[in-house]
């Protein structure tokens, strides 16, 4: 039962570092960026470099951020600008260019599966029960990104006209707010996070050029049931994960793996704004 319990908390972590920057991109762009698939994978390679590199498996993260920041910033500029208006087409081109990263990943590193070093190793015990260190780590870590978003959004400057331009964009612009701008450093911020998510989850699994695929299905089904709130993510998180790591537990990982993208068509189906509060 506790190490249900846990399951439960960190898998609900893991989503959550997984989708916030989905989430905050849709946001800020009412766009699904479909290219965080290929970003969290060129993440996940980040962390396989420093590990080749036998660097210290934590200079992964910040590298995976650098890699996922100016990739997204280029994806921004080159294609994305010009498609702020057609949000069918955004979505067909994020896609388009996730398969380009994958394509580019598979030229540099090959189709192989690769590992990277774990930043901690080890279990420990809790209330009688042997957890892995690192999967209460990145709860910890969760609980740190969900906080610290909030702060940005609520705190700074450009918080508030992140805000601004999510309520109403054209009032926004009316007020002086530069909303290419904060769509610009919004898209970037958010691939960064991407890249940083894919970093984060190498050590629990296995890296190949596709590793991204999965993980933006859940993301996906993650933002459609929260909207545009980082609240409503938590407890989306909470909700669909810990639904996922009931239905793995008693009907193998194959139902557990259908459960987030089922469960949240029911959501959507008898709530179409999901947990959204706005």
């Amino acid at each position: 039962m506790i190490a249900t319990i846990l399951d439960i908390i960190t898998t609900a972590a893991i989503l959550y570092i997984v989708a916030s920057g989905l989430l905050l991109v849709f946001g800020v762009m009412k766009l699904i960026n479909f290219a965080h698939g290929g970003l969290m994978t060129l993440g996940g390679y980040a962390a396989v470099i420093a590990t080749a590199l036998g660097l210290n498996p934590w200079i992964g993260i910040p590298l995976a951020a650098v890699f996922g920041a100016i990739v997204g910033l280029g994806m921004e500029r080159v294609v994305v600008r010009s498609l702020y208006n057609r949000p069918l087409d955004a979505i067909l081109a994020t896609w388009g260019l996730s398969i380009i990263i994958g394509q580019i990943i598979t030229l540099v590193f090959d189709r192989g599966v690769h590992f990277a070093e774990p930043p901690v190793r080890g279990v420990v015990s809790l209330i009688g029960e042997s957890y892995s260190i690192y999967r209460l780590v990145l709860t910890v870590l969760a609980l740190l990104l969900g906080l610290g978003l909030t702060l940005i959004l609520k705190g700074t400057s450009l918080g508030l006209s992140t805000r601004a331009v999510i309520m109403n964009e054209d009032l926004a612009r009316g007020l002086g707010i530069n909303s290419g701008l904060v769509r610009t450093v919004t898209f970037t911020l958010g691939s960064g996070l991407a890249a940083v998510a894919g970093a984060l989850i190498t050590p629990l699994s296995s890296v190949y050029p596709d590793m991204g695929t999965a993980w933006l299905i859940s993301a996906f089904m993650l933002v459609l049931v929260s909207g545009s709130s980082l609240y409503s993510l938590a407890i989306a998180s909470v909700v669909l994960g810990g639904a996922q790591v009931i239905v793995s537990g008693y009907f193998g990982a194959v139902l557990g793996g259908m459960t987030i993208a089922a469960l949240a068509a029911v959501i959507l189906r008898i709530r179409p704004q999901g947990f959204s509060y706005e």
